[in-house]
């Protein structure tokens, strides 16, 4: 065969590349992901087995030309210019780019492209390597249609409307329009769901919606807002009475008998409205004043709705003393944690636990976590309550250890106002020290949306609390939106499924596939998976066979009193020294 003089130059160029320090035949081979070698004049020089699997390109295809073989043409001629000019400067670049398949398919890569320098540090190469986002864009688009889409009622969810619902009120701002906003809880539902099952129960919930979209304008706005809670804006009405039209219509539509599978179901709904910009110029507070007045209506007789009136504000004198005892809780540290396993799913040994937060006050009583950690985040006391949280968490794991529990990392669940405090690492620092604790013993657990804020600067504090020796986990995930491109770069140990997936995962095809989707995303980034909400033996089952790794909820025990969770933890390695 003749082979070209410029190929042999090629190959005698792959040949010194390959056999410097930097790079040789026997590592391209074992790299997974794609590597393609050029000299400096930009010509191919060598590539790996996994270019020529993601690209379908050959080697010998390749080789002496050029790598726009693979350009898709998704970037501007400029795109190449600033990449290139950043090579020159610092040496590397590396970003998200377009490239196309033999096939002539284009497809998402992350690319790295490096100087390669001889003894002399002059530059005789450049090495690109990439990995196929393929897979990651795919189920980032099935997760962002499924963010904004409630997957059994077909209609906007609580974060879509959210988001409609910002646009509406910023396009009102400059004209005379009024709006109705609508909160309906069906009453006894919860006795459809025990009695009938969760089957006819969504059954029904699917009914309703297609009653309350008869009476629906294009421009109104329909969401299913969690469990059997629906909001409306019903939008551009003339007044008030328009919205009392629309709640005596909604009354008589939901009273009426549901047919599903051969039986009669009889519910009602509970209403309260809220009227824009007369009660609020913002989404969240015309919400709530509508969910508040729907409050009213369920605890004065149900079957009806209620407008918003003044003196459903929250009681002042509450919020006056919820102030005063959670300030004086803070100072003398008076919050309890509770303790709930995560199950190794496939060994059936309990592998961490998850610290929940309560408190118990003289004057209030056990205040739900849902109130005073709320009402914390508003005013910044969060800080010092989540700084209390570690503290306790300390004092705990200690008991643990001396009771011979020594490897069960104890989770705690970080606010992202926290997180984002320029102190926050030094903060946590400084109690592991005083506490004389490795960072190996905690697991931090952070939202979809707190790793999102302020990408690059989370990026850096994720390393460094990593480096420390925290495993890291994102807690809710699906909920939110996540960019996987940036996914990709956290270092990251575990993605807990939210529990609004995990209920209908075994009545939902489509709760199944998006969980599904998450463990193999996970897996494929080398994260492991936690199951959280998970409460029926045949979840167990499923999550077994769908290759989760780790399950946390009822099935296996409610959040215990530290010394509760121990004789719990006895019980059960008693249990497995008799299996």
């Amino acid at each position: 065969m003749n082979i070209s003089k410029d190929f042999q130059e090629t190959r005698k160029m792959s040949s010194t590349i390959n056999n410097c320090e930097y790079i040789t035949p026997k590592i391209l081979e074992a790299i997974s992901e794609g590597v393609m070698i050029t000299d400096i004049n930009s010509k191919i020089i060598d590539v790996n087995p996994a270019f020529e699997f993601v690209t379908g390109y050959k080697k010998e295809e390749v080789v002496g030309k050029k790598p726009d073989v693979l350009r898709s043409g998704v970037q501007e001629i400029e795109f190449y210019k600033n990449m290139w000019s950043e090579i020159t400067h610092n040496g590397e670049w590396q970003g998200e780019i377009w490239n196309r398949r033999k096939t002539g398919d284009i497809y998402p890569e992350w690319l790295k492209i490096m100087s390669i320098h001889d003894e002399t540090d002059r530059i005789i190469g450049y090495c690109g390597v990439f990995s196929d986002l393929s897979d990651e864009k795919e189920i980032e688009s099935e997760l962002k249609k499924r963010a904004m889409t409630d997957s059994l009622t077909g209609v906007s969810n609580r974060f879509a409307y959210s988001e409609r619902m910002n646009v509406l009120l910023n396009s009102s701002k400059n004209h005379n329009y009024q709006h109705a906003v609508f909160f309906i809880d069906l009453d006894r539902f919860k006795q459809v769901n025990d009695t009938l099952g969760h089957v006819i129960g969504d059954q029904l919930l699917i009914e309703v919606t297609k009653r309350i979209q008869t009476l629906l304008k294009n421009k109104d706005i329909l969401a299913r807002y969690g469990g059997d809670e629906f909001v409306i804006t019903f939008t551009d009405i003339h007044d008030s009475r328009e919205a009392v039209y629309y709640g005596k219509k909604l009354v008589e539509l939901l009273e009426k008998p549901f047919l599903i599978e051969g039986q009669k179901i009889y519910i009602s709904a509970s209403i309260g409205i809220s009227i824009y910009p007369h009660d609020g110029l913002e989404t969240e507070i015309l919400v709530n004043k509508a969910d508040k007045a729907m409050y009213y209506a369920k605890d004065n007789g149900k079957n009806q709705f209620v407008f918003y009136f003044d003196e459903l504000k929250t009681d002042v004198k509450r919020a006056l003393l919820l102030d005063q005892e959670l300030r004086m809780a803070i100072k003398d540290n008076c919050f309890e944690l509770y303790y709930q396993p995560k199950i190794d799913i496939r060994e059936h040994r309990i592998i961490g636990v998850e610290a929940l937060v309560r408190w118990k006050n003289e004057r209030l009583g056990n205040v739900p976590p849902s109130e005073f950690i709320s009402y914390a985040e508003e005013t910044g006391l969060i800080i010092p309550i989540s700084e209390c949280i570690l503290e306790c968490a300390c004092t705990d794991a200690h008991t643990l250890e001396r009771k011979g529990f020594r490897n069960l990392p104890i989770a705690i669940n970080i606010s992202s106002i926290h997180f984002h405090q320029q102190n926050f690492i030094h903060s946590i620092e400084k109690i592991l020290e005083k506490n004389n604790l490795p960072a190996r013993k905690f697991e931090l657990e952070l939202t979809e949306r707190t790793i999102m804020e302020n990408e690059r600067e989370t990026i850096l504090k994720l390393i460094t609390l990593k480096q420390m020796g925290f495993k890291l986990s994102v807690d809710d995930f699906g909920t939110g939106y996540s960019s996987l491109s940036y996914l990709v770069q956290f270092p990251l140990d575990y993605l807990k499924i939210d529990r609004s997936f995990i209920q209908q995962i075994c009545s939902l095809n489509d709760k199944q596939a998006v969980v599904d989707a998450i463990i193999q995303m996970a897996h494929r980034l080398k994260m492991k998976v936690i199951a959280e909400g998970v409460e029926q033996r045949e979840q167990v089952k499923l999550l077994g066979k769908l290759d989760c790794d780790m399950i946390q909820g009822y099935y296996y025990s409610r959040p215990l009193p530290l010394k509760e969770f121990m004789e719990f933890l006895e019980f059960w390695e008693l249990e497995l020294e008799g299996k």
